[in-house]
């Protein structure tokens, strides 16, 4: 199973039970030993052949893990199969003509009613040895860590190659069927992974999707999980547009309103028009209000999933078409609908990679390496500069990103007026990082929403097509940080589409902002 990178170190790189290397392995008598109940191995318990031979031919090589119990007995948690193969090479030791063996162990006294802790070692030793199936592995995390104060379940985390709070979700990912689970586990996903994907399971083709970004993040120099981040977001983005539209539909179902079907059946005439078309016998326009009684008033959604009123039959329930000419369709509506459609999918997809670009800004203002030149001296350049995006941030006295990246919580009540530099702790050497996240904070405003002004031609613009040079500027310096972070953020395809004409603008010599 793939590890996963948290900020600067790795899983492996966690010691999780430093305690044994300070101890010395006794014997004991495999009869006093049972399974403890906090092992975090439920199925696939029993030795095999290969095993049981193995140790009636040379005992148990490897001591294994128990812990006292009560009744004068030992809990194995570490090495449960190895016991077994013990107890079994002993009951036919003199039968087969050789004598019994005790077996090496470690006692743990140190553990006793440690029982959140006692599984998650139990996790990480059957990990090591022989894979449990993925089901048992989520099961086993989910429940040590849970049980586990703060200082152990954050060193459990790191261990397990988890972000902060992942444990809270690996109970969903539980729910995820043995075939999912297994397939997920052969292509490559961590704990953290899986538990990522339960969360978005419900949208079509998740798995497949997800499987394919992991692929280009390990065929990539560097690994991280740029890819993994961006097609997550996406499929986030399009959960919460399902999401959007169940709710939508379930409001007019509340409301006793019919939903139009989008699409019918081949020869069936559509009989509904939007009001917009409608008028009463009188010529009066029809709206909402003023159709609410009719029989055939009804809704279809829009693509932001909001209701668009219709009546279902004008023509029996008495309304007018208002008169116009029958358009004929010609090619240059179709690409009209494909701009449309085009236009849409972009905007999504604008919206959904600010997420990834949010997390990677909050790993480096956050992380306990020193900033990297080309981010402090970016972030030196705007402050020195004041573009005007940047001043307008400023003005609206917005702390909320800031206070995100920098882990700062604000008061709840946007009646309490606090200020930020009374709760940022200011060091020396956190300076950069903190200018950084500042200025990182008005470029994530500037482009929140998709669409901007061209104020040299006076018109509306998309970020993703015609961002400003500003920018640009702040995704490729976003980019390169990625790059050199081992891959751990790439762009999205819709920026890199947006940043394209820029591509070189840095080789040239123009300003940042």
């Amino acid at each position: 199973m793939a590890t996963a990178t948290t900020a600067d170190q790795t899983a492996e790189s966690v010691p999780v039970d430093t305690d044994e290397e300070n101890l010395t392995a006794v014997l004991l008598d495999p009869e006093a030993i049972v399974r403890d109940e906090f092992n975090a191995r439920e199925h696939d318990t029993e030795p095999d052949a290969d095993l049981i031979n193995s140790v009636k031919a040379v005992g148990v090589q490897d001591p294994v893990s128990v812990r006292p119990r009560p009744d004068g007995t030992y809990g194995a948690f570490k090495g449960w199969r190895r016991t077994q193969a013990a107890q079994i090479a002993n009951a036919t030791a003199e039968a087969e003509g050789h004598a019994k063996r005790q077996i090496k162990a470690y006692v743990r006294a140190d553990l006793v009613g440690r029982d959140a802790w006692t599984q998650f070692l139990s996790l990480i030793e059957n990990h090591q040895r022989q894979g449990m199936s993925p089901k048992d592995t989520l099961k086993a995390a989910e429940l040590s860590l849970i049980g586990m104060d703060e200082v152990e379940q954050k060193k459990a985390a790191r261990a397990l190659g988890l972000k902060r709070g992942t444990g809270k979700r690996l109970g969903r990912a539980q729910q995820l069927d043995d075939a999912t689970l297994r397939r997920a586990s052969a292509g490559g996903m961590d704990l953290e992974q899986i538990a990522q994907l339960a969360e978005v399971e419900d949208v079509p083709r998740a798995q497949d999707r997800l499987l394919k970004a992991l692929a280009r993040d390990e065929a990539e120099e560097g690994g991280g999980r740029g890819h993994w981040d961006q097609e997550l977001a996406l499929l986030k983005a399009e959960q919460d547009d399902r999401t959007a539209r169940k709710e939508a539909v379930a409001a007019l179902e509340k409301a006793d309103i019919p939903l139009l079907p989008t699409q019918l059946a081949y020869g069936e005439k559509d009989t509904a028009h939007p009001l917009s078309e409608l008028t009463t016998p009188l010529g009066r326009p029809l709206e909402e209000d003023n159709h609410k009684g009719c029989p055939g008033h009804s809704a279809r959604l829009d693509d932001e999933n909001r209701p668009v009123w219709y009546c279902a039959d004008p023509a029996e329930y008495g309304h007018k078409v208002r008169p116009k000419p029958k358009p004929t369709k010609t090619a240059e509506d179709e690409e009209k609908a494909a701009e449309r459609a085009r236009t849409t999918a972009c905007n999504q997809a604008w919206k959904a990679a600010a997420g990834p670009r949010k997390e990677f800004v909050t790993r480096l203002v956050r992380g306990s390496k020193a900033l990297p030149e080309d981010a402090w001296r970016f972030a030196l350049g705007v402050l020195l500069d004041l573009p005007s995006f940047y001043g307008k941030w400023a003005q609206r006295q917005e702390a909320e990103d800031v206070a995100s990246f920098l882990g700062v919580k604000l008061p709840e009540s946007p009646f309490e007026r606090v200020r930020l530099s009374d709760l940022v702790t200011l060091s020396k050497a956190r300076t950069a990082h903190v200018l950084f996240a500042h200025v990182a904070a008005a470029f994530e405003r500037d482009m929140r929403e998709p669409k901007g002004w061209n104020d040299a031609r006076m018109q509306v613009r998309f970020l993703w097509e015609d961002p400003t040079p500003q920018q640009a500027a702040y995704l490729l310096l976003l980019e390169k940080l990625g790059q050199d972070d081992k891959g751990s953020y790439r762009l999205s395809e819709v920026e890199e589409q947006a940043v394209a004409p820029h591509r070189g603008d840095e080789a040239d010599g123009e300003p940042a902002a």
